[in-house]
């Protein structure tokens, strides 16, 4: 079951991606107020993107490592499961996330006529976070202050990287309490009022994803699974309508409510509740679960190409401008076509290229030390 690609989960990756490439259409894409963008921020905000890849980076993560490392019977076994999930997500993540770095450094001084892509010390700083894995505190110190840097989505990335850093301690640490730390953690954050330093390290959606993939492990899970949602277009009524609630909860008419990030947590939760079951409850098979599917399988690379495309295609109007020649400014849907256009384009080629390859490289390596671990040298033998 663990290795298994789930469906609707790629979906719930789609869906998280778009809403925040939809996000940051405003001031990443276009600098100048668009009305339509205008009215459709003042009732739907997709930003809770991030807290549903929160909450499925939880989900999956859980469900194989707590097993790995609860059947391990001795210390050093628990070390070696513990260090193959290193390897294995820094293989998988960090590869893409330092390219997309330095390509955004290289751009801010080489292609940056516009001042599109911010200031060299802003990027300068911004990538050193992005490396360090502290960009999440560096957008908390900079948020309405001073200027962040291209890459400041990286600040949801180095919070999972900690994520990734600190769960398996925290397994091994908590053991049989690990439900009731988890519990705390979420609770403790519901009740608290975000400020951003807590903004950036919100992790109650990460924590019922964890939640969630021990229940599925347990045997009344199957009794909860919400059958009635196979019901021709049910499910995809129930994903429309989580997902417009979420939308209007994060904008702006509800900032002041303590219990606002708390509730799309547990929201975000629900429909990775309603994917885990492999059912495709919420997009049934077909050509658009499989354009969704697509997207996710992508989510990664788009999420860390988004803004440096936006920037580069506002690059490119001001010098067609600066030359007198045809633009698409003045044109915002052909605008966002050919941005997208773009962000397909190098979120492919990043995935054939720099991801799949460096995650495959990843498994050898945890496979190359596993036989390593695993040959016992003969009698009168001597090991290397």
């Amino acid at each position: 079951m663990n290795g298994k690609r789930i469906m609707d989960i790629e979906v719930l990756r789609a869906i998280a991606v778009l809403g925040v490439l939809f996000h940051h259409l405003q001031g990443s894409l276009f600098t100048d107020v668009v009305p339509t963008l205008e009215k459709i921020h003042a009732w739907a905000q997709p930003w809770w993107g991030v807290d549903l890849f929160f909450a499925i980076s939880g989900f999956v993560i859980a469900r194989s490592l707590i097993p790995a490392l609860r059947g391990c019977t001795s210390s050093q076994e628990r070390w070696q499961q513990t260090r193959n999930f290193w390897l294995r997500r820094a293989f998988r993540l960090l590869p893409s996330a330092w390219l997309w770095l330095a390509l955004m450094l290289l751009a801010c001084v080489f292609v940056n006529r516009s001042g599109a892509f911010g200031t060299l010390p802003a990027n300068l700083q911004a990538t050193l976070a992005g490396v360090l894995q502290y960009a999440n505190f560096r957008f908390a110190d900079s948020f309405f202050r001073y200027e962040y840097g291209s890459s400041f989505v990286y600040w949801s990335l180095s919070l999972e990287e900690q994520f990734y850093l600190l769960f398996p301690l925290l397994i091994l640490f908590c053991r049989k309490h690990l439900v009731w730390a988890l519990l705390a953690l979420i609770v403790v954050q519901i009740f608290s009022v975000r400020t951003p330093l807590l903004m950036v390290v919100r992790t109650d959606a990460l924590a019922l994803g964890v939640l969630l993939a021990m229940w599925s492990a347990q045997p009344g899970y199957q009794r909860w699974r919400p059958a009635f949602l196979a019901r021709p277009w049910l499910g995809i009524s129930a994903l429309i309508m989580i997902g417009a609630l979420l939308s209007f909860m994060a904008t702006d008419r509800f900032t002041l409510a303590w219990y606002r990030i708390g509730s799309i947590a547990v929201l975000s939760a629900i429909l990775v509740w309603i994917a885990s079951y492999n059912r495709d409850y919420l997009m049934p098979a077909g050509a658009v679960q499989r354009l969704l599917g697509w997207i996710g399988s992508r989510s990664y690379g788009i999420y860390l190409i988004h803004i440096p495309a936006y920037q580069l295609v506002r690059e490119l109007i001001f010098r067609l401008q600066s030359a007198g020649l045809p633009s698409p400014a003045g044109h915002p849907v052909l605008t966002v076509l050919i941005a997208f256009c773009l962000i397909v384009l190098l979120s492919e080629l990043n995935y054939r290229l720099v991801e799949m390859p460096m995650r495959n490289r990843g498994a050898a390596l945890v496979r190359r030390l596993g036989t390593s671990r695993s040959v016992v040298p003969t009698s009168g033998a001597t090991p290397c």
